[in-house]
């Protein structure tokens, strides 16, 4: 089973690239981020047509998250992050589909930091802690995936230098990452790339695609009981060098069945 992530920049700019690639990959799970739509307007009708049936959590022009499941309705759970009841960002939705409990996220940047953006993300963070701790316990396999805008490790990055002062590579929002793979999740990529040194973002400016200049910020926890089923994961890089591309390129995982 292929469960796939892709921050997808705007679901309505970038929908030829994105039907392009579900037909061409076919995971069985496609979880979405900054789909940037209005729940009205998003093109679920679109994905029907090539057979997937979809949930999602829009905001006008904003953030946004969708779950697309190939052939069956993904069952929601859960919309908006636990928590905090006027925290009004459409950043988290929650389902169960094809046998696992299924988490979409789209963390907050939280740059500039310092300052309340960056004081939202790591407060953000520590709600999510509390969300997937109470997943564990579930004893059930759960996936949770999504762009965490967080740069775990300094081989996450193509120059450390360059992003030092950026949000996604604070102590802080590292140690809230590592707080979080402490309570018993398997990072999927970083498990089977230990040397690091893959990347699943590539900023438009300063040439960055073309000089490789990227960082990893998608990522796929995995549960205790996901993590026995883990058979590979990866990015679909070449993706972000198509024509109107997403800054950012898929990430998958696939488990056993």
């Amino acid at each position: 089973m292929r469960i796939a992530s892709f921050n997808i920049n705007g679901v309505k700019a970038r929908l030829p690239r994105l039907l392009e690639w579900l037909e061409e990959s076919r995971p069985a799970i496609a979880c979405l981020q900054e789909i940037k739509s209005q729940d009205e307007g998003f093109p679920a009708e679109e994905f029907e047509k090539i057979g997937y049936r979809a949930i999602w959590h829009g905001q006008k022009g904003f953030n946004g998250v969708a779950i697309l499941a190939d052939g069956e309705d993904p069952a929601e759970v859960v919309k908006g992050l636990p928590g905090d009841p006027d925290d009004e960002q459409a950043r988290f939705i929650e389902c169960d589909v094809k046998g696992v409990r299924v988490v979409n996220l789209y963390l907050p940047n939280g740059n500039p930091q310092p300052g309340p953006k960056f004081d939202y993300k790591l407060a953000w963070m520590e709600r999510l802690r509390t969300r997937m701790k109470e997943l564990l316990a579930r004893e059930v396999p759960t996936v949770v995936v999504g762009d965490f805008n967080v740069i775990p490790e300094d081989r996450d990055v193509w120059s450390v230098a360059a992003m030092a002062s950026d949000a996604l590579m604070q102590p802080e929002s590292r140690a809230a990452y590592a707080r979080i793979l402490g309570d018993g999740w398997t990072d999927a990529i970083a498990t089977l790339n230990p040397r690091g040194g893959v990347w699943t973002f590539w900023d438009y400016q300063a040439g960055a695609w073309q000089r490789d200049h990227g960082f990893r910020i998608d990522h796929l926890l995995l549960s205790p009981e996901a993590a026995d089923r883990l058979v590979s994961a990866g990015v679909d890089k070449e993706y972000r060098g198509r024509e109107k591309a997403s800054d950012h390129a898929p990430v998958w995982v696939e488990l056993k069945e």
